[in-house]
C-alpha cells in the first residue's frame, strides 16, 4: 500500500488531478473563513474565542444548525461566505431524485437523450430558490443573534451590534453572496468531478467534516491528557480504548459500506451470422446499505425541525418546550433515538422502493436474453429481486440506526466531548469513508493502467454508490485560461493565510 501511493505521484496526468483537487480545497476553505458584507468581523472573532466551546448542542434547534455547520465546515458560525455550504444543492439534487421516482414525466424526461442535462438544469434553479430562501433567514438571523442558534447568548453590550448598519443594503448584499458562494460551490463541485479526483460535491463535505477534526483532538488532548490527574489513573488506558473502538467503527462501517449480495445472471447464447453472443455468466450486486447516509439525514432533518419551526412560535408553552425541544429533537433523550430508529428503518424501505426498480431491472434482462438460474423471467424475477432486497435493506437499516446513536452514546455514557463524539458514527462517518473509498478507486484505476500495483495486493476496491451523482458530466471543464487563475488564486490565499496566522 505504501509503494501505491508513492506510484501515484508517479503518473503525470493523476498527480495534475491530485493538485488540482487540493487547490480547489485551498478556495474552499478560504471562503468558509471570509465573513459576510456588512458583519463586523471583529465583534464576531471575540464571541467565537469566548462562546464557540460552550454551545448546546442537545437542544433542538441547534442540533439542526449543528448538522449544517459541520457540512459547511464552520462557515455557518463564522457567518461566512460559503455559510450555507453546497446543501442547498444537495437538498435541490435529493428532491429532483425523488420527484423523478413519483412524477412519470420527469422519469421518461430523464431517460431521453439529453433529458439529464434538464433535470441537472432544474437542480440549479431549484439550488438557487433554496439558497434565497435560507439565506434570507440567515442574513435577518444576524440582525437578531439571539435567533440564531450558534450566536445565542452574543450580548450587543459587550460585542457591539453583528450588523452594524441592517439596511436594505446590508440584506441585498448578504444575500446575494450567500447564493453566489453556494452556486460558486456547486461549480467548484462539478470542476473536480471533471478534473480532479473524486466526486467533486461528496468531496466538499468531506473536507469540510475534516476541518473540525483538529478541534476535535484538542478537546480530547484537554480532557484525557491535561485533565488526566483530575480524572485519575486509568486516563491513558481510556484514551487508548477510545482510539482502538474508533478504528473498530470505521473498520465495520468499510465492511457494510462494500457489503453486497451477488446475484448471478446468465445470459442465453445467441448466434449473429458466424459469431456467438452471450453464454457468459455476469453477477448483479445488491448492496446491503442501497440508501446510504440518506435515510439518517431525513430522520435528523424531520426531528429537528419542529422543535426549531414550533419552540419560538410558543415560548410559553411547557409542553412545547419540553415536547420538541428536548424529548424529540435532543440526543439525550430516549424518545428520540426511539423515533429516529423507527424513522431510519422507514426511509430506508422508502428510498429503495423510489430508487430501486426490481420490474424495469427484470424486464431489461429479458430484453437482453438475460435470467437468474432457478428463476422464471419476468414477474418471478421481480419479486425474487425485491424479496432479496427487501431483506438486506433490512440489514442495512439496523446498521444505520447503531450508527446514528453511536455519537450521543459516546457523549453522554464514555464523556467524549461532542465534536469528537461526531466522527464515531453518524452522517460524518459515513460519508468520510464512502468519498475516501471512491478517492482510491479512481487512484487504483490510475495505477492498474499504468501497470502499477494497486492498494491491495489481491482484488479491487469496489466502488459505492453514496448519494446519487449531482453535476457530474453536465458542465463543460474549466479552460485552462481558467485553470491558471484559480492556482494564482490559490497561492494568494495560502500567502495571506500564512500571513494572518503568523501576525495573530
Amino acid at each position: 500500500m505504501i509503494s501505491a501511493f508513492t506510484n501515484v505521484f508517479r503518473i503525470p496526468e493523476l498527480r495534475q488531478r491530485i493538485l488540482f483537487t487540493l487547490m480547489i480545497i485551498v478556495v474552499v476553505r478560504f471562503g468558509s473563513a471570509l465573513t459576510l458584507p456588512g458583519v463586523d468581523a471583529v465583534a464576531l472573532q471575540n464571541f467565537i474565542d469566548i462562546r464557540l466551546d460552550d454551545l448546546d448542542a442537545t437542544a433542538g434547534a441547534a442540533a439542526l444548525g449543528a448538522m449544517v455547520n459541520i457540512f459547511s465546515g464552520g462557515a455557518l458560525v463564522n457567518c461566512a461566505v460559503f455559510a450555507l455550504g453546497i446543501m442547498p444543492y444537495i437538498s435541490a439534487a435529493i428532491m429532483m431524485q425523488l420527484l423523478r421516482a413519483v412524477v412519470p414525466r420527469l422519469n421518461k424526461l430523464s431517460r431521453e437523450e439529453g433529458g439529464q442535462q434538464k433535470i441537472n438544469q432544474y437542480t440549479r434553479y431549484v439550488t438557487i430558490a433554496l439558497s434565497l430562501l435560507q439565506g434570507s433567514f440567515l442574513a435577518k438571523s444576524l440582525v437578531n443573534p439571539s435567533t440564531n442558534p450558534f450566536l445565542a447568548g452574543f450580548d450587543v453590550d459587550r460585542f457591539g451590534p453583528l450588523v452594524p448598519d441592517p439596511t436594505w443594503v446590508y440584506y441585498v448584499s448578504a444575500i446575494s453572496t450567500i447564493v453566489a458562494g453556494t452556486m460558486f460551490l456547486m461549480w467548484l463541485g462539478e470542476q473536480v468531478t471533471e478534473r480532479g479526483i473524486g466526486n467533486g460535491i461528496s468531496l466538499i463535505i468531506a473536507v469540510n467534516i475534516i476541518s473540525t477534526l483538529p478541534a476535535a483532538l484538542v478537546q480530547v488532548w484537554d480532557k484525557y491528557v491535561i485533565g488526566g490527574p483530575e480524572m485519575g489513573p486509568l486516563s491513558p488506558a481510556i484514551l487508548v480504548m477510545i482510539f482502538a473502538f474508533l478504528a473498530i467503527v470505521v473498520a465495520g462501517v468499510i465492511s457494510i459500506t462494500q457489503a453486497q449480495r451477488r446475484i448471478p445472471i446468465q445470459y442465453a447464447k445467441r448466434v449473429v451470422g458466424r459469431k456467438v453472443y452471450g453464454g457468459q455468466r455476469q453477477y448483479m450486486p445488491l448492496k446491503v446499505n442501497y440508501a446510504n447516509v440518506m435515510p439518517i439525514i431525513f430522520a435528523q432533518a424531520i426531528l429537528t425541525f419542529p422543535s426549531a419551526i414550533l419552540q419560538p412560535m410558543f415560548p410559553n408553552s411547557d409542553f412545547v418546550q419540553n415536547f420538541f425541544g428536548y424529548h424529540l429533537a435532543s440526543p439525550a433523550s430516549w424518545i428520540h433515538h426511539l423515533v429516529m430508529g423507527l424513522m431510519i428503518f422507514f426511509f430506508s424501505y422508502f428510498w429503495v422502493a423510489t430508487m430501486f426498480q426490481p420490474g424495469q431491472i427484470a424486464e431489461d434482462l429479458k430484453k437482453n436474453g438475460g435470467y437468474i438460474p432457478g428463476v422464471r423471467p419476468g414477474k418471478p424475477t421481480a419479486d425474487f429481486l425485491d424479496y432479496s432486497m427487501s431483506r438486506l435493506t433490512f440489514a442495512g437499516a439496523v446498521f444505520l440506526t447503531i450508527i446514528a446513536t453511536l455519537p450521543a452514546f459516546i457523549n453522554l455514557q464514555m464523556g467524549v466531548p461532542p465534536t469528537a463524539a461526531q466522527f464515531f458514527g453518524g452522517t460524518s462517518v459515513l460519508i468520510l469513508v464512502g468519498v475516501l473509498l471512491d478517492i482510491m478507486r479512481q487512484a487504483e484505476t490510475h495505477l492498474l493502467q499504468r501497470q502499477y500495483d494497486g492498494f491491495l495486493r489481491k482484488g479491487k476496491i469496489r466502488g459505492r454508490n453514496e448519494r446519487p451523482k449531482v453535476g457530474g458530466g453536465v458542465s463543460r471543464a474549466a479552460s485552462n485560461r481558467t485553470l491558471l487563475w484559480l492556482y494564482v488564486l490559490a497561492a494568494v490565499l495560502i500567502i495571506i493565510g500564512m500571513s494572518a496566522y503568523i501576525a495573530r
